[in-house]
């Protein structure tokens, strides 16, 4: 027996009472919920007819874009169709002629550190990266060696081989990571003989047309508008129109559909002190705005990522996200820019390289909230931006609105049993097995209205894991 006698109680208990009492309760929570800058930010245009077109002025395009390579039982090779990428040979149609070129290309491989191309020699190859990343670097306005481009796969320099131009480079390409390159050289060109003369014609007509519709050189390839100025005396005025594009590009809203289901019996005996069908609803809406940002980025069709431009797009130097890095990607997008999205953990390691360099970007307002910013421009987290298995990722930037000529949201309201702007919650009815069924919709896509909207820092390495 104890020595001392146990006290009987005299009270209710907390726990019996706790079975009493009624809790506070929170709302159903949901951990994918994000902060979904982009659909918060984006401008959101209404698109009637679903559809939306963008009208701009007639380009002449560049031929600025990648060219692809495969390998085949061993050999890396030129995919000749995409020759067609060359400034000169876009509206080339000889297949066999491509063919005859892409056949010449010769595979060498080169490690970190080697000279690819060095400046000051005669321009007589033609170099497609197939693999690896380069640094294309030249000399600076007061003699100091600059970097002018990071090249990556697809990217390419010395067409002007084609023109029988051999101008020295005033450029020298180092690899800096080990490189496969394709090259095609003048005297590889020269063997082809007859069989290229065809092309050989092509780019000595193009070359003669691009002077003649442009007249001063035209960066963004735009057919030319006649003007004259600082004139004096009465010179005959030239006259002019503003020609646009004969098939714009049209963007058809998309669609996120689910149907939600709920017992009647939930709802009639369960819905108090919350609405079951409300919170029911309320997350199946925020499912479908994760997944309506989602594809905004990422979508084949109309998403950021893959509807960049080519010369909008850059790789950072040595891998992790530098100061350097962001501001040769606000050189990109230099007009009016809204903001950065990066992977938060691309974020992290932007803050790495910032410290390591005694740098610490300033913060912002934005809605409301403190945000991290470089340059003055918001730098925002978007998980969306997805990591790849070797732990690289991308950042964008945007400016966004029409008037900007930017890059907006599209969506149409006023839809039947509309819950939200552009989405829907329809009634679908009670089945024999007393379940409620709701079809919840949303309609949305998105423009780029001009190429240099949105630019894009590919080849971003987050730092090891921990």
């Amino acid at each position: 027996m104890s020595g001392i006698d146990e006290a009987p109680q005299l009270s209710l208990s907390t726990d019996a009472a706790r079975n009493l009492a009624t809790t506070t309760k929170s709302t159903p929570q949901m951990q994918g919920i994000t902060s979904r800058w982009l659909l918060r930010l984006l401008p959101w245009v209404q698109a009637d007819g679903g559809v939306y077109r963008v009208n701009r002025r007639l380009t002449y395009t560049l031929g600025d874009g990648l060219i692809t390579v495969f390998t085949t039982a061993g050999a890396t090779k030129v995919l000749a169709p995409e020759l067609r990428e060359l400034r000169y040979l876009r509206d080339f149609g000889d297949e066999a002629a491509l063919q005859a070129l892409a056949d010449r290309f010769v595979e060498r491989r080169y490690e970190a550190g080697e000279v690819i191309a060095e400046a000051g020699r005669p321009a007589a190859e033609l170099v497609v990266l197939a693999h690896g990343k380069a640094d294309k670097r030249g000399t600076g306005r007061y003699g100091e060696e600059t970097s002018l481009e990071v090249l990556t796969s697809g990217r390419f320099f010395g067409e002007q081989l084609l023109a029988a131009d051999t101008t020295p480079t005033d450029f020298t390409v180092r690899a800096v990571t080990p490189c496969t390159v394709l090259t095609l050289t003048e005297r590889a060109l020269a063997e082809a003989g007859d069989r290229i003369e065809a092309l050989r014609e092509h780019v000595r007509d193009a070359r003669l047309a691009e002077t003649s519709r442009n007249g001063f050189a035209n960066p963004h390839g735009e057919a030319s508008i006649d003007l004259i100025s600082a004139h004096q005396g009465e010179p005959r005025l030239p006259g002019t129109f503003v020609d646009y594009e004969l098939s714009p590009r049209e963007y058809e809203l998309s669609v996120a559909q689910t149907v939600l289901r709920v017992h009647s019996r939930v709802a009639d005996l369960y819905n108090k002190p919350m609405d079951q069908i409300e919170q029911q609803l309320r997350l199946t809406v925020e499912a479908l705005r994760e997944r309506q940002e989602d594809e905004t980025v990422n979508n084949r069709e109309f998403g950021l990522l893959h509807n960049a431009a080519p010369q909008q797009r850059i790789s950072t130097r040595s891998g992790p996200p530098t100061p350097d890095d962001l501001d040769e990607l606000l050189a990109l997008v230099w007009k009016e820019p809204s903001f950065l999205l990066a992977h938060p953990k691309a974020i992290a390691a932007f803050g790495a390289e910032c410290s390591k360099r005694g740098i610490y970007p300033a913060t912002t307002e934005l809605n409301g909230h403190k945000v991290p910013s470089w340059r003055g421009v918001p730098l925002l987290p978007c998980n969306k931006l997805g990591v790849s298995a070797t732990r690289t990722t991308s950042i964008m930037l945007l400016r966004t609105g029409e008037a900007a000529q930017g890059v907006i949201g599209l969506r149409q309201t006023g839809i039947p049993d509309e819950y939200e702007p552009g989405l829907n919650v329809r009634f679908m009815g009670v089945d024999d097995r007393a379940i409620i069924s709701y079809l919840v919709s949303t309609y949305y896509s998105a423009a780029i209205l001009v190429p240099d909207a949105l630019g894009i820092l590919d080849d971003v390495q987050l730092g090891a894991e921990s």
